[in-house]
């Protein structure tokens, strides 16, 4: 079963939409990280989709570093998010109002 570009791309919209809505709506700083992940994932989702389309192993390529980004991004994010949260006792972005914090 070969599934249309046109619905992987609408499947990798919703999917980057939702962790946008993610970003944005939340207060957490763990679901901030779980947002730009799931974005992340829409755009290897695109990448793969292009590379199957125009037969071309470059998009294959460029998924596999986004997901190394993504690995490395969710450790430093989460050290980051662990160091907040033993300062502040709190994961609400808004504790934060200064750099000293």
């Amino acid at each position: 079963m070969i599934v249309p570009l046109e619905h992987v791309l609408l499947f990798a919209a919703a999917l980057f939409f939702i962790g946008l809505i993610t970003v944005v709506a939340r207060r957490n700083l763990i679901m901030i990280l779980l947002g730009v992940e799931v974005m992340l994932n829409a755009a290897g989702v695109v990448f793969v989709a292009a590379a199957l389309r125009w037969w071309d192993i470059a998009g294959q390529g460029m998924v596999l570093f986004i997901m190394g980004v993504a690995a490395a991004e969710i450790a430093v994010g989460l050290t980051l998010v662990f160091r907040v949260w033993r300062r502040t006792r709190s994961l609400n972005p808004d504790s934060l109002k200064t750099l000293e914090d």
